[in-house]
């Protein structure tokens, strides 16, 4: 069986870029008969809020579309499907990785550790002892990590997992909880997810979780599709994001607006996509 999935993340209201994947997604399940999920990754409790998830299935009728499995409500959402439910899953793999050796704690900030080589950090060659209950962990790639992606249209793609991103923080620094790396991978093998249709900005977080993906063992991932479309911007060029309060869906609704031409873009895209598709 064949299944996709919607993972919104409710950290503010969703823009038209979330709405273009979502339709795109839509479209491509509908003409591939494949099943769609809906999975709100609330991973990060801290920046959720209810209203952000109420937008997520506002929206969703807003667009037209409906899912095949997944929350039908906040409710239900909270009380059945909610990532904090499965916090127990995500550190059994964390457990499994720290038992390999492949990762070690590390108190440098984000911007520190992007100024120095990887060699440069002392902390790189640590594989734990007694740390603080607020010290991240990194996963630590070696260099060069070569992935290669697998796309829905048969092509391949090759990411140097190493060059694309710093040593990915895989438990976080003052929750503890696992990070989004490991929740995502374990949702994706769990749910049976068979392709993902995500943002080009995804592509190194798509080569982590596979990297990720084999140093656990867990080969199915390996036969999962992806495609990564181009992201929507503002007027000015910018990436629309919720954290730079681009136009939200709310407001376009809130103001009596239409979804047609969010949905025609989709449309022609999927079109397009669905001509090159692997039988």
């Amino acid at each position: 069986m064949k299944k996709t999935r919607i993972a919104p993340t409710p950290s503010g209201y969703l823009h038209a870029g979330n709405a273009f994947n979502f339709l795109l997604t839509d479209r491509v399940a509908k003409a591939t008969g494949t099943k769609v999920v809906l999975r709100i990754d609330d991973l990060d409790a801290e920046r959720t809020r209810p209203e952000y998830i109420e937008d997520i299935f506002r929206s969703l009728d807003w667009l037209g579309i409906t899912v095949d499995e997944g929350p039908s409500g906040v409710d239900d959402f909270r009380a059945n499907w909610s990532q904090q439910l499965r916090l127990d899953r995500y550190a059994r793999s964390v457990d499994e990785l720290r038992g390999k050796g492949v990762l070690y704690p590390c108190d440098c900030s984000r911007q520190h550790f992007e100024r120095h080589t990887r060699h440069a950090h002392a902390c790189r060659s640590s594989h734990g002892g007694i740390t603080k209950g607020s010290t991240p962990w990194r996963l630590r790639l070696p260099e060069p990590c070569p992935i290669v992606v697998e796309q829905l249209d048969g092509k391949k793609e090759q990411v140097d997992l190493a060059a694309s991103l710093p040593d990915p923080i895989i438990v976080q620094r003052h929750s503890g909880r696992p990070a989004y790396q490991i929740a995502s991978l374990s949702d994706d093998l769990d749910m049976g997810i068979t392709w993902i249709i995500r943002g080009a900005d995804l592509l190194a977080s798509t080569a982590c979780q596979s990297h990720l993906a084999r140093l656990l063992d867990r080969p199915a991932f390996a036969a999962v599709l992806f495609h990564h479309h181009p992201l929507m911007a503002d007027a000015q060029g910018r990436k629309l994001s919720k954290s730079a309060g681009s136009a939200s869906l709310k407001a376009i609704r809130d103001a009596g607006g239409s979804p047609h031409h969010l949905i025609r873009q989709a449309q022609i895209h999927a079109e397009a996509l669905l001509k090159h598709l692997v039988p």
